[in-house]
């Protein structure tokens, strides 16, 4: 049957509780096989690391079959998977370790697009290490980050070029491949976020150009956990600060005391739903991801679209610009109301929207929208309805 949007929603228990969600770009339901996963662990004999008896064994297990799994996601290799608290917890910690060979006149390129997670870390190691910055910038009148202007940021100096994958704020999806291509032309390394862009679409780091691509487990039905792929040939060469006992193995040394071996668990499972999303999808669990993600995204397209132009047909609505071609998701005003108090209005109809700058400070901030209190932002995800937008089209109408 491929994608039934009914069978994927039975998968989501917490649906049940008849929220109308448009905030999954800050953090989906989670999907029912990751609870169970993680009960699973829960009420197991499950141990520290070991491999002298089985508990301790299980959790080797977990951990490796975690890796595997985020790196059939994303195209990547297994070894090269560095587990961690969050996104904004990993970047940090590459920043940290990347900036330790780093000296003045060295440079470093963020964009104003991004996510704060992957601007600060950067610009606050190159503060302390005597390196300079360099922006890139969005057009704000179409939403659209220039890959062109990278040929001019970017030079033999250029350490790292930080980008996302996809805005968490209006969508668009940079063309990292040519910005990824300019700066290893350069002997740059190229950082990818992609927390927003990897619930919607098929990844293939690869293909991306990505040395590094971080992504977040809570934002494709998983547990809190986050993910940094990289080649581990390149991470073998990076030696961030640790602690004398722990393990000085890819990727391990990366990683700071004991993991969460039920989140891990739910990590499987949730890569293992998002495959089976389209139920005719076959081949292994990395083809089954690709077809799986591609319906996604038709999915959601086609539902965007109704909720962009219903969006823009209600007196009063102002849309951020952004490309027709992005990820599902949009931010706006109405009329002369808070973000807000817009926000708490749908809010008291059952529609869960998040308003504020959702940390794309800068974005906002050169939008001249941040200190007035951002904008309303709504998101499609696969379990999304018809039904949803209408509800939430109908509740701005009224108010």
């Amino acid at each position: 049957m491929g994608f039934d949007i009914e069978r994927v929603r039975a998968g989501y228990p917490a649906l049940g509780e008849g929220f109308r969600h448009f905030d999954a770009a800050a953090g989906s339901l989670v999907a029912e096989p990751v609870a169970r996963a993680a009960y699973g662990v829960y009420t197991s004999a499950v141990a520290n690391r070991s491999d002298a008896f089985e508990p301790g064994r299980r959790a080797i297990g977990i951990v490796d079959a975690a890796r595997v799994a985020v790196a059939d996601l994303l195209g990547a290799d297994p070894s090269g998977v560095v587990f961690g608290n969050s996104a904004t917890s990993l970047t940090y910690l590459m920043a940290r370790t990347l900036a330790a060979t780093w000296r003045p006149g060295d440079e470093v390129v963020v964009s104003r697009l991004d996510h704060d997670s992957n601007v600060r870390p950067w610009v606050q190691v190159a503060a302390a290490a005597g390196v300079t910055v360099r922006w890139a910038d969005f057009d704000p009148a179409t939403g659209e980050l220039p890959a062109a202007q990278y040929a001019d940021l970017v030079n033999d100096r250029t350490r790292v070029v930080a980008v996302t994958a996809a805005s968490n704020a209006i969508g668009t999806r940079p063309d990292v491949p040519a910005i990824a291509a300019l700066a290893h032309a350069a002997g740059a390394l190229v950082y990818v976020d992609g927390v927003h862009a990897t619930p919607h679409q098929p990844t293939d780091v690869a293909a991306l150009g990505a040395d590094f691509y971080v992504t977040s487990a809570y934002k494709w039905s998983g547990p809190h956990v986050a993910a940094c792929a990289a080649d581990p040939s390149l991470l073998s060469g990076l030696h961030p600060a640790k602690l004398l006992p722990s393990s000085d193995a890819v990727p391990e040394r990366f990683e700071f005391g004991t993991p969460s071996f039920a989140s891990l668990a739910g990590v499987t499972a949730a890569v293992d739903h998002v495959a089976g999303l389209d139920s005719a999808a076959t081949g292994t669990r990395r083809e089954r991801l690709v077809a799986s993600l591609s319906a996604v995204r038709d999915y959601e397209a086609g539902l965007f679209a109704k909720l962009v132009d219903g969006l823009a047909g209600i007196d009063g609505v102002r849309l951020c610009p952004a490309p027709d071609d992005r990820c599902p998701t949009v931010s706006f005003r109405l009329r002369d109301q808070h973000p807000s108090a817009t926000s708490a209005l749908l809010g008291e109809a059952g529609i869960c929207a998040f308003a504020g700058d959702y940390y794309a400070w800068e974005y906002f901030t050169t939008m001249g929208l941040r200190d007035s209190g951002g904008a309303v932002r709504a998101g499609i995800y696969h379990y999304t309805t018809a039904e949803d937008v209408d509800v939430l089209l109908d509740a701005l109408r009224a108010a």
